[in-house]
């Protein structure tokens, strides 16, 4: 559960740190500044987060393909 915890931990630290830059640089109407982050946060994740991302996918990949106990 840790790589999920991480990742989305740095998806949100992502959008809020690309909210912060975008208010600072005078963007300053609230929809605009909610889609800008999201957009840019969305894109440099696919970039920086790049390992988070494949340690998540594998730990969901491994629980998924784990057997289930069965019942008699």
């Amino acid at each position: 559960m840790r790589p999920v915890l991480v990742y989305t931990a740095s998806r949100i630290g992502l959008f809020l740190v690309t909210l912060g830059v975008l208010w600072l640089l005078g963007l300053s109407h609230p929809l605009l500044l909610i889609l800008f982050s999201f957009v840019i946060s969305g894109i440099a994740s696919y970039v920086l987060l790049s390992k988070q991302r494949d340690a998540m996918s594998a730990r969901i990949s491994d629980r998924v393909d784990r057997p289930k106990p069965q019942d008699d």
